[in-house]
C-alpha cells in the first residue's frame, strides 16, 4: 500500500508593512529639464513628500528619488500629473494599485513609507528662431 501525504510548507505570516512600496517609474515631459525639476520637487515637498535625490543629464534625462507616507499617495499622484509629467502606462498602474490598496487599508498602513525612483525623459521644444525683420 502506498501512503501519500501532502507536504506542509510553513508560510510566514505577513505583517502589515512587511512588503515595502519601492516603485520604479518612467515618464516623459516636454518641459525644460531645469524648470521641470523645480516644479516637480516643489509639488512633492508641498504634498508632504521628501526629496532624497535629483539629477539631470545633458540629454534631458531626469532622475528623482523621493518618499512619502502612503496616506499621501493620491496627492502625490495628482501633483505629478498636474506638473506636466506624462507617466508611463506601468507607472499609472503602479500608482492606481497603491492608491486603491491604501484606501482599502488606510487605518493600518497610512504611515508606511513609499519610495519612488522616477526617471523622466524630457524633450524640450526647440528654441523658436526670431522672426525675420522685413523692411518695406
Amino acid at each position: 500500500m502506498v501512503v501519500v501525504r501532502q507536504a506542509s510548507i510553513p508560510r510566514e505570516v505577513m505583517q502589515p508593512g512587511a512588503i515595502p512600496w519601492a516603485l520604479q517609474m518612467r515618464a516623459l515631459s516636454n518641459e525644460e529639464p531645469g524648470r521641470l525639476v523645480k516644479t516637480v520637487t516643489g509639488a512633492i515637498l508641498g504634498s508632504g513628500g521628501w526629496m532624497l535625490s535629483r539629477s539631470a543629464t545633458d540629454t534631458g534625462l531626469i532622475d528623482l528619488l523621493f518618499e512619502f507616507e502612503r496616506r499621501s499617495c493620491l496627492e502625490i499622484y495628482s501633483v505629478l500629473v498636474a506638473s506636466g509629467v506624462e507617466l508611463s502606462r506601468a507607472a499609472h498602474l503602479q500608482f492606481t494599485e497603491l492608491c486603491q490598496c491604501t484606501l482599502q487599508t488606510q487605518e493600518s498602513c497610512g504611515e508606511e513609507i513609499v519610495s519612488v525612483d522616477l526617471e523622466i525623459q524630457t524633450f524640450p521644444l526647440p528654441d523658436k528662431p526670431s522672426a525675420p525683420i522685413v523692411s518695406q
